[in-house]
Order: C-alpha cells, then sequence, then structure tokens
C-alpha cells in the first residue's frame, strides 16, 4: 500500500493531494483520499510505502516504437524517408539485415531498460522480421521487467503492380500469419501502399490487435493516389485498424472517416516526423475530428524512445501552430488513459481494477519543485531524474523509496 501519496488518479488524471492507494494481486485496488469519511482503517495490515513528498502517477505508454532500430542509433543522415527507413529498401532495412541476432537482442535489451527507467511501463512495438523478429525481441525482453505489445508483421511487401490489380498473398500465407498470430499481441502493417486491398481484407478479419502506418509522408499520400486512385487513410481503413500511426498529412475527409469509423484513435509521433523532415502532425485539427490521440516515439534510429521529451515537444509543437496553449493535461492524458483506451488493455490509469503500474516521482527534485501545476510539472519539466521509482503490477521494478 502507498499512503501519503499525492496521485493523479481515474481517467481525468484528478490530482488528489493526499491518498492511500491500495494493491492487490497486482491490480489498483482502492485509492482512498486522506481526507476521506472512512479514512484508512479497512486497508491496515498491509505492507506501507510512505510516499510524502512524492506524485505517484500513471505509467507512460509509449504507442509507437520500432525497437529494432536501436542498432542504428543516429545512422540518420541526408536523404528521403524511403532511404532512410522503407522496410525494403531502406539504410535501417539494410542495417538491420547484416546485425547478428545476439548484437541485436543485446540493443534492443538497452532501448527497453531505458525506457522503463525513464517510466515507460507498457511500449507497443511493430516488429519487422516475421517470426524470427518476434520471437528475438521476447528474447531481449526476458530481463527487463516492462509490458510489452509486440505486433508482428509478415515480411510480404507487394509492388505497385500487384496492388493494382489488387492480388492476394493469401492463402499461401495463411499457416504463416497464424504461426505469428500466436507469438504476439497482433499485427502492425507497414503500411497501404505495400498492400492489397485483398490483403489487408484478409488482416482485417484477424482477431487480435490491428494496427497500420497511415499518410505519414505526403509522398506515401500521392502515391496511394497515383496508384489506386483511393486515399491512403481510406486504403489503411480497409484494415478495420484498432488504430493509426502517424496520420501527419491525413485530409479532413480522411479524419471525418476516421473518426465515424470503429477505429479507437491514432498515434501521433512528432518528433520522429520533425527528425525525418516530413512536418509534423496537427493535434487540434485531429482532436476537433474527434480523434482519439496517442503519443509515440516510433523510431529509436531517429527519436530517443523518452515519453518526457515526446510529451514537452508535443505542447511546444502545437503551441507553436496555432498559438493556442494545449491543457498540459491532455497531453499528459495522450501518454498514459488515451493509449490503454486504444489498445484495450488495462494500463494508463490509477484506478480500481487497473494494472499497477505507476511512477513515483519527487515533488522537491531540482527540476520539478516548486510544483504549481502538477500536470505542466510533467510534462514540461520531469525527467528520468525526476523519478525516485517505477512500479509494474504493484512491484517497484527501478529505483526505490527509503
Amino acid at each position: 500500500m502507498l499512503v501519503n501519496a499525492s496521485v493523479l488518479a481515474g481517467p481525468e488524471l484528478r490530482y488528489v493531494p493526499s491518498a492511500s492507494i491500495h494493491i492487490k494481486d497486482g491490480m489498483f485496488d482502492t485509492i482512498i483520499p486522506d481526507d476521506a469519511a472512512c479514512g484508512g482503517d479497512t486497508l491496515r495490515g498491509d505492507d506501507v510505502l510512505d510516499c510524502e513528498g512524492f506524485l505517484v502517477m500513471p505509467g507512460l505508454v509509449n504507442s509507437h516504437t520500432h525497437i529494432g532500430d536501436s542498432v542504428g542509433k543516429d545512422a540518420r543522415l541526408s536523404g528521403t524517408v524511403d532511404e532512410k527507413i522503407h522496410p525494403v529498401m531502406g539504410l535501417k532495412a539494410r542495417i538491420l539485415a547484416r546485425t547478428p541476432s545476439g548484437n541485436l537482442a543485446e540493443f534492443m535489451r538497452n532501448s527497453c531498460a531505458a525506457m522503463l527507467r525513464r517510466g515507460v511501463t507498457t511500449f507497443v512495438d511493430f516488429r519487422e522480421g516475421g517470426i524470427a523478429g518476434v520471437s528475438l525481441l521476447r528474447r531481449a525482453l526476458q530481463e527487463v521487467p516492462i509490458r510489452s505489445v509486440v505486433l508482428g508483421r509478415l515480411d510480404n511487401y507487394q509492388d505497385a503492380t500487384s496492388i493494382r490489380d489488387n492480388r492476394s498473398p493469401f492463402p499461401e500465407k495463411s499457416d504463416e500469419l497464424d504461426r505469428l498470430l500466436c507469438e504476439c499481441n497482433g499485427i502492425g502493417i507497414s503500411g497501404a501502399n505495400e498492400n492489397s486491398s485483398a490483403a489487408l481484407e484478409h488482416y482485417s478479419k484477424t482477431e487480435k490487435l490491428r494496427a497500420i502506418h497511415s499518410s505519414e509522408t505526403e509522398e506515401s499520400v500521392s502515391r496511394s493516389v497515383q496508384v489506386t486512385g483511393v486515399s491512403e487513410t481510406i486504403r489503411a481503413l480497409t484494415l478495420k485498424p484498432h488504430f493509426l500511426v502517424h496520420m501527419t498529412h491525413a485530409s479532413d475527409d480522411d479524419l471525418k472517416a476516421v473518426a465515424a469509423s470503429d477505429v479507437r484513435g491514432i498515434v501521433v509521433c512528432p518528433r520522429a516526423n520533425s527528425a525525418l523532415a516530413e512536418g509534423v502532425p496537427d493535434v487540434i485539427r485531429m482532436q476537433k475530428a474527434g480523434c482519439t490521440l496517442a503519443l509515440g516515439t516510433d523510431n529509436v534510429m531517429v527519436n530517443p524512445p523518452d515519453m518526457f521529451r515526446e510529451m514537452d515537444y508535443t505542447w511546444k509543437m502545437t503551441m507553436g501552430m496555432h498559438k493556442i496553449a494545449v491543457d498540459p493535461a491532455e497531453i499528459l492524458k495522450m501518454a498514459t488513459v488515451n493509449a490503454g483506451r486504444l489498445l484495450g488493455y488495462r494500463v494508463g490509469a490509477i484506478d480500481c481494477g487497473m494494472l499497477a503500474d505507476c511512477v513515483i516521482l519527487d515533488k522537491h527534485s531540482i527540476d520539478l519543485e516548486p510544483m504549481h501545476n502538477p500536470h505542466a510539472a510533467i510534462v514540461h519539466r520531469a525527467s528520468e531524474s525526476s523519478i525516485r521509482a517505477v512500479v509494474v503490477g504493484g512491484e517497484v521494478v527501478h529505483g526505490g523509496i527509503i
């Protein structure tokens, strides 16, 4: 049990100055403000961790990563996005192909450990390399107590002719897809421009999580229209995805279509889009269209997987674009509550029945004190040095409270 803790509680991240948090079987069981009439009498007898002077916030969720890129940190040079990160022709693909699996697993493990130290308790990875790629990531995660949502992918990229003729790689690939889905949490498709509509329709019938990159670059948007005569986002919706990634160059009609569909939301990756010189997502426009947003850091090759930096950049980027001060609590929701909703997982909130993942911040750390607005302090000032402990499933997995 955590006592005397300041807490960002519930789906609205409501600030509670002092509360007791009871954890049972790895879940948040009870959150009782210290001024509540019942007090803490019903919670006696548990192991107690005194959190006086600390702020307990939900564990951060990094909703889009490519952890395999850990072997190519800072390898980006000049060139187009495709020249850097295309799944077949790009520099990234060439680096991955020539890296021994043992080395790649070690670098992926390091990136996962770095996320955990920075308060990320769950990450979502678009994993290349088919079944072998998923297995390699699972191997890398054996020693890191972070939650992973691994979205696998068949190494099957169709050319323009196959897409125009609407050829399907199935049923030839059906057995491979079934085996892949037994090893991971769902599928993470590279994009509609690498898949025929027939392929996307086949993927749409799978029962696990489905996600897809969409409208990340101006080139990819125009390519879809040239090859098929249809918007890239509209084609991506053929997958019936649970969420889309990027949508940096989505049109207003695209966003309306997403909001009207069963898609849970969009994961935006502002720093990665900027690093690849492809513009930045218009968060306010997406929200006005009715889309729920989450945040991801994308390729480790171009971007450290640091959600504190991602939140700060997102707020400042939006201010620069619109000269409108977005409530920092809304940015923090994109890295916590909203992410849990997109995934359909019980993560991202300190609430009864949710997985007991949280980050304990020192309110008196040099970067946070004085803390006038907890949400703004986290979004703009918090960093790895502000963290005293990271808790996953009710267990302290990094740092500690004395």
